[in-house]
């Protein structure tokens, strides 16, 4: 099965994970809140047969306002149910309970109907404070998994990539001296003795990759790199488990072994790596550094700079940083209706609104100023570029670029169709 991020596009996945974050935030009292998965396959009847007993059964709740919440959740979700005529492809995910919104007394009913992004096969019905989504969050992992070995005459690097996650999982040395031979050895010996110093480094390296990358879930594929002939010599010797052999998709030279020549691996197999969103984000943003080193004019970045020309249909590709925390107010006079969009960020919230309650409106000039509403500058820049048609990507901050984009640029980027 391909990828969820061949079939899916970053904003998609932004927006489930969006939810899933905020789903597996909430708490309710006691053991309110409702959570049911339905496997695919799974005929609706059955489930709702099931939930009418549940229904029944929460009539033994001895708290009252836990079992009135128990069973108003339980309506719901089998309204919601009553809405589909059978079970869909992938199964279906319904989240129903009493949130409080602001203390004691003050719980709101919510309800969440999610279509898996991938086809689920575990049948699922529970009450608890919170609500289950792990099996969701699962689902959102990257699991496909590269593994990457760099070997020369000095030692080895074994790491792994899986999804924008670069891990060194173990480094050696080979303990090899140099090509010089020590004073008194004839060129054959000191030859004859490198070599099979070298055997033997290349059987603890193939031992050390059996133990780490054998039986490892969702292996996709095996990188081996290094600079001169050594990593073929490796490679084409019986030195690891023949599985591990097959899983080899490339040799690549490098420079060097170690951290440095695992970015040497990331540029010159780029290819290979081409369903791990890691090298597609480094990809996408270097391009936009490239626009800005070389001031072509095709490139801008800031909230203010991107909205600008969002508006004046220039943008190509909108580059976004899922970490983007700036929130969008909505600040409005109560008196004559004034209003305002400014952006804020989510540690000068406090203050912000402490000095709002003592400024005077521009246009009546009472302190009559409050903040109406609030939404994400995230989400309002996907939904100006969506209404436009610009292609939008949302990178991840775990990686060099993604996090350059982020503290450097304020994690809001474009890439322009013309110069502005």
């Amino acid at each position: 099965m391909a990828s969820l991020r061949d079939r899916y596009s970053s904003v998609e996945l932004y927006r489930l994970k969006k939810m899933l974050k905020t789903l597996a935030s909430k708490e309710g009292r006691g053991t309110e809140l409702v959570s049911l998965y339905v496997p695919r396959g799974r005929p609706l009847s059955d489930v709702m047969n099931n939930l009418r007993q549940e229904y029944s059964t929460a009539s033994n709740i001895k708290s009252d306002r836990t079992r009135k919440n128990v069973q108003s959740a339980l309506e719901r979700v089998m309204q919601r149910l009553r809405l589909f005529k059978r079970t869909p492809p992938n199964g279906l995910v319904i989240f129903c309970g009493a949130i409080p919104q602001n203390g004691p007394g003050s719980e709101k009913m919510e309800t969440y109907v999610i279509i898996p992004p991938e086809p689920i096969d575990i049948s699922y019905y529970g009450c608890g404070s919170r609500f289950y989504v792990e099996p969701l969050l699962d689902m959102l992992r990257e699991k496909d998994t590269y593994g990457i070995i760099l070997i020369d005459s000095s030692g080895a690097t074994f790491a792994t990539l899986t999804g924008t996650r670069l891990q060194v999982l173990k480094d050696i040395t080979s303990g090899i001296p140099g090509k010089h031979r020590a004073g008194g050895q004839s060129a054959r010996r000191f030859e004859r003795l490198r070599e099979m110093e070298l055997n033997e480094f290349f059987r603890r390296a193939g031992k050390y990759a059996d133990s780490l990358f054998l039986g490892m879930e969702n292996l996709k594929g095996l990188i081996i790199g290094g600079p001169g002939p050594t990593k073929k010599d490796f490679v084409e010797g019986d030195y690891m488990n023949y599985m591990l052999k097959k899983k080899v998709i490339a040799v690549v030279d490098t420079a060097y072994v170690g951290e440095e020549g695992l970015r040497d691996v990331l540029n010159r197999a780029s290819n290979i790596f081409k369903e791990v969103r890691r090298v597609e984000e480094r990809r996408l943003i270097q391009k936009f550094l490239n626009h800005v080193s070389k001031d072509t004019g095709l490139a801008t970045y800031g909230e203010e700079h991107v909205r600008r020309q969002l508006e004046r249909g220039a943008v190509e590709t909108l580059i976004l940083s899922e970490d983007l925390q700036t929130k969008r107010l909505l600040v409005e006079c109560s008196n004559c209706g004034y209003s305002e969009w400014v952006s804020v960020q989510p540690v000068d919230m406090f203050r912000f609104e402490k000095e709002l309650a003592t400024r005077k409106c521009p246009k009546c000039n009472l302190q009559t100023l409050r903040v109406k509403e609030r939404r994400d500058l995230i989400d309002e820049l996907i939904e100006m570029a969506e209404k436009l048609g610009v292609k939008v990507e949302i990178v991840s901050s775990r990686t060099e670029e993604g996090e350059m984009l982020l503290k450097s640029f304020g994690g809001v980027a474009a890439i322009l169709r013309y110069r502005f």
